[in-house]
Protein backbone atom coordinates (compact mmCIF):
# COMPACT_ATOMS: atom_id res chain seq x y z
CA UNK A 1 0.00 0.00 0.00
CA UNK A 2 1.24 3.02 -0.90
CA UNK A 3 2.23 5.69 1.63
CA UNK A 4 1.80 8.68 -0.27
CA UNK A 5 -0.05 10.15 -3.38
CA UNK A 6 2.64 10.98 -6.15
CA UNK A 7 0.68 8.40 -8.59
CA UNK A 8 -2.40 10.32 -7.80
CA UNK A 9 -0.84 13.46 -8.56
CA UNK A 10 0.90 12.12 -11.57
CA UNK A 11 -2.23 10.51 -12.96
CA UNK A 12 -4.22 13.70 -12.05
CA UNK A 13 -2.00 15.83 -14.66
CA UNK A 14 -2.37 12.63 -17.45
CA UNK A 15 1.75 12.07 -17.03
CA UNK A 16 3.56 8.93 -17.54
CA UNK A 17 5.67 7.56 -15.07
CA UNK A 18 8.39 7.84 -17.97
CA UNK A 19 7.47 11.62 -18.21
CA UNK A 20 8.01 12.57 -14.45
CA UNK A 21 11.18 10.23 -14.46
CA UNK A 22 12.66 12.95 -17.41
CA UNK A 23 11.06 15.60 -15.73
CA UNK A 24 12.34 14.81 -12.37
CA UNK A 25 15.68 13.73 -14.40
CA UNK A 26 15.10 10.60 -11.94
CA UNK A 27 14.77 6.76 -13.54
CA UNK A 28 11.01 5.36 -14.13
CA UNK A 29 12.50 2.51 -11.63
CA UNK A 30 12.81 5.19 -8.45
CA UNK A 31 9.75 6.70 -9.74
CA UNK A 32 8.17 3.48 -9.19
CA UNK A 33 9.70 2.94 -6.12
CA UNK A 34 8.42 6.01 -4.67
CA UNK A 35 5.21 5.45 -5.69
CA UNK A 36 4.98 1.57 -3.68
CA UNK A 37 5.63 3.46 -0.97
CA UNK A 38 9.57 2.61 -0.24
CA UNK A 39 11.76 5.33 0.96
CA UNK A 40 13.82 8.09 -1.03
CA UNK A 41 16.15 10.78 -0.72
CA UNK A 42 15.21 14.15 0.33
CA UNK A 43 16.54 15.30 -2.78
CA UNK A 44 14.48 13.19 -4.71
CA UNK A 45 11.40 13.89 -3.23
CA UNK A 46 12.35 17.74 -4.16
CA UNK A 47 12.76 17.02 -7.58
CA UNK A 48 9.12 15.09 -7.99
CA UNK A 49 7.71 17.66 -6.77
CA UNK A 50 8.90 20.21 -8.95
CA UNK A 51 8.22 18.35 -12.16
CA UNK A 52 4.98 17.61 -11.06
CA UNK A 53 4.34 21.34 -10.88
CA UNK A 54 3.94 21.70 -6.76
CA UNK A 55 6.24 23.58 -4.37
CA UNK A 56 8.76 22.28 -2.06
CA UNK A 57 6.11 23.47 0.78
CA UNK A 58 3.36 21.29 -0.81
CA UNK A 59 5.01 17.97 0.33
CA UNK A 60 3.31 16.87 3.16
CA UNK A 61 0.24 16.66 0.46
CA UNK A 62 2.20 14.37 -1.33
CA UNK A 63 4.38 12.59 0.70
CA UNK A 64 2.44 13.00 4.10
CA UNK A 65 4.18 13.51 7.54
CA UNK A 66 6.82 11.14 8.06
CA UNK A 67 8.06 10.47 11.52
CA UNK A 68 11.83 9.69 11.52
CA UNK A 69 12.12 6.07 13.02
CA UNK A 70 15.71 5.65 13.68
CA UNK A 71 15.55 1.94 13.27
CA UNK A 72 15.25 2.52 9.84
CA UNK A 73 17.76 5.09 8.20
CA UNK A 74 16.94 6.50 4.70
CA UNK A 75 19.46 5.17 1.54
CA UNK A 76 20.92 8.34 1.92
CA UNK A 77 22.09 7.61 5.51
CA UNK A 78 23.43 4.50 4.88
CA UNK A 79 25.55 5.73 2.28
CA UNK A 80 26.91 8.02 4.52
CA UNK A 81 27.11 5.82 7.15
CA UNK A 82 28.81 3.14 4.71
CA UNK A 83 31.38 5.90 3.82
CA UNK A 84 32.22 6.67 7.86
CA UNK A 85 32.64 2.79 8.40
CA UNK A 86 35.36 3.19 5.33
CA UNK A 87 37.02 6.33 6.52
CA UNK A 88 37.56 4.47 9.74
CA UNK A 89 39.63 1.46 8.19
CA UNK A 90 43.58 1.90 8.47
CA UNK A 91 45.32 3.84 5.98
CA UNK A 92 46.80 0.12 4.69
CA UNK A 93 43.38 -0.98 3.58
CA UNK A 94 42.21 2.28 2.43
CA UNK A 95 43.59 1.78 -1.27
CA UNK A 96 45.53 4.32 -3.13
CA UNK A 97 45.63 8.08 -2.57
CA UNK A 98 42.96 10.50 -4.51
CA UNK A 99 45.31 13.40 -3.87
CA UNK A 100 47.60 11.71 -6.91
CA UNK A 101 44.35 10.50 -8.98
CA UNK A 102 44.29 7.20 -7.26
CA UNK A 103 47.50 6.24 -8.72
CA UNK A 104 50.18 4.25 -6.30
CA UNK A 105 53.43 6.85 -6.77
Amino acid sequence: MPSNNVQRYRESLMMSKAELARKAGLSTLTIDRVESGRACRLDTKRKILLALGLRVSDKAQVFGTELFDPRSRSMHENDEADARSLDARPDSLQGPSRANGGYES
